[in-house]
C-alpha cells in the first residue's frame, strides 16, 4: 500500500522556503529577522513531526505494526536506521530534543539554537522523503 506523501512534501517545502526568506533578509531589520526566524522554528516543528510520523507509518506498512507500536523515539529511530530510512540515530535524537525544547520553553537563545538545527534538519528530512518515495509501493 502506497503512502500519501503530499503533507510531508508540503511541510519540507515550507521549511525550505522559510529558510530561504531568512537568508535573503540577512543584514536586514533585527525585528523582522527575529519574526522570520520564529517562522522557521514553527516550520521545523511541523516538518519534524510530519517526517517522524511518516517514517513510523512506513515501518508499519512495510514491516510489522506490532514491532513499531509503543516503542520509544530512540527505538523508532533505530528501526528506521535498520530499514535504511535514516543514517544517524543520534542526529535524529538531537532533532527530537530540539523539537521538545520549542514546545516547552521559548526564549531567544532557544530560538537561535533551534533555527540552526532547522538548517541542519532540512537536507536530512529531504533525504528521508526521497528514500520513502523510492520505496513507496
Amino acid at each position: 500500500m502506497a503512502l500519501e506523501l503530499e503533507s510531508l512534501k508540503k511541510a519540507i517545502g515550507a521549511l525550505e522556503r522559510s529558510l530561504r526568506v531568512v537568508a535573503e533578509q540577512s543584514g536586514g531589520d533585527a525585528d523582522l529577522l527575529e519574526t522570520l526566524r520564529a517562522g522557521v522554528v514553527q516550520n521545523f516543528e511541523v516538518a519534524y513531526e510530519q517526517t517522524w510520523k511518516m517514517m513510523k507509518r512506513w515501518l508499519e506498512v512495510n514491516g510489522s505494526p506490532l514491532e513499531v507500536d509503543g516503542v520509544t523515539r530512540r527505538q523508532l529511530f533505530r528501526l528506521c536506521h535498520e530499514n535504511r530510512l535514516i543514517d544517524d540515530v543520534d542526529k535524529w535524537m538531537n532533532f527530537h530534543r530540539s523539537r521538545n525544547e520549542t514546545s516547552h520553553t521559548y526564549n531567544q537563545e532557544t530560538a537561535k539554537d533551534v533555527f540552526n538545527v532547522a538548517e541542519d534538519f532540512l537536507p536530512v528530512a529531504a533525504d528521508v522523503l526521497a528514500r520513502i518515495s523510492s520505496r513507496n509501493d
